[in-house]
């Protein structure tokens, strides 16, 4: 996420992504342009900025053009990359929303006029304090057990955090997951780290004084799992050819109303089995790579259909919890949209 500054001269200046999924991971899809000087991040208060997001977390493309007469034309939207699209008579394609600001003092302006919507329109109860937190990651890994994660919550509580986060390492029995080669996409609580169950932790957090959140990744499978071995159908892989692993995991398709509802399940099940969980880090560490759905009768349609049912998916859980924080994590910003 370092900002790279160029000069927009005569021709086409394009930004896109492929990845399909976290494809924010390496470009973002937002960007800055000063009308009248180069950008002095010394001095964010000085300058005529446009700033632009577009609101799509899939293949996108930001076309930047300066035509002959010295006009710039801005080219928003989905990435047309293998995604032709098929429309039926009187069917509607709602195309990504494009956000803009202006601003004749700088970035610092712009940036604050971002936050400041984002706060007022996007982000849930987003004019109220954030959580903070402490994450297990950096400190156990996947070698973890419940007197360790008991041990984390005080420490965190003295710090004063108002969270502790679980994250990935909990789950999976026949394949535990004790390392990223195995068990994702079986959601239940690994019975050697985690004898006494999710409610254990969420107790042990309310009693020390802190809330408790967990880590899922709902749409991928590792295929060292009993999810792969019991739905290969909802897989994204290529028939006939040799699977390609990203994180040693593949990605589910969620294209597929059935695997729709599966991800909808894990993370309401998470909620309506465990009543204290109060946070969800949804991570997501694979980009599409096996590109084919094993159930969509358009393949071009893939990349566009994911992230709808991602947002399907997404509203029907913020129907259910809407005062719940989720976070999108995606290896850090591969979402940050």
């Amino acid at each position: 996420m370092k900002p790279e500054q160029i000069q927009l001269t005569a021709g086409i200046k394009v930004l896109d992504t492929k990845l399909g999924t976290r494809a924010d991971l390496f470009q973002a899809p937002s960007f800055l342009v000063s009308l009248n000087q180069p950008i002095n991040h010394d001095d964010d208060d000085q300058g005529e900025i446009l700033a632009g997001t577009l609101a799509w977390s899939g293949n996108y493309q930001l076309q930047f053009e300066i035509d002959p007469l010295g006009n710039l034309r801005l080219l928003t939207g989905i990435s047309p990359y293998a995604s032709e699209y098929y429309l039926v008579a009187e069917q509607e394609f709602i195309t990504p929303s494009f956000l803009f600001t202006y601003s004749s003092y700088g970035i610092g302006t712009a940036s604050r006029n971002w936050h400041r919507w984002a706060r007022k329109y996007r982000i849930p109860q987003g004019e109220n304090n954030r959580l903070t937190l402490l994450n297990n990651w950096e400190s156990t890994y996947f070698n973890f057990n419940e007197t360790i994660l008991t041990s984390l919550m005080k420490d965190g509580k003295k710090l004063g955090v108002d969270l502790f986060l679980l994250d990935d390492g909990w789950f999976g029995n026949k394949y535990p997951r004790n390392d990223d080669h195995a068990g994702l996409g079986d959601w239940q609580e690994n019975v050697k780290k985690l004898p006494h169950g999710i409610d254990f932790l969420t107790n042990a957090a309310e009693t020390i004084g802190i809330k408790f959140g967990i880590w899922l990744e709902p749409e991928m499978v590792n295929p060292k799992s009993e999810l792969y071995e019991n739905h290969l159908d909802w897989v994204l892989k290529v028939p006939s050819r040799p699977e390609y692993y990203f994180r040693n995991q593949l990605v589910l398709d969620l294209t597929n109303p059935a695997v729709q509802d599966f991800v909808y399940s894990t993370i309401d099940g998470m909620f309506t089995k465990h009543p204290m969980v109060a946070y969800v880090k949804w991570d997501c560490n694979s980009v599409i790579y096996n590109a084919y759905s094993s159930t969509n009768p358009h393949q071009s349609h893939l990349y566009i259909d994911y992230v709808r049912s991602l947002y399907n998916i997404l509203n029907r859980l913020r129907n259910k919890y809407p005062t719940i924080p989720m976070m999108l994590c995606s290896g850090g910003g591969g979402r940050v949209d």
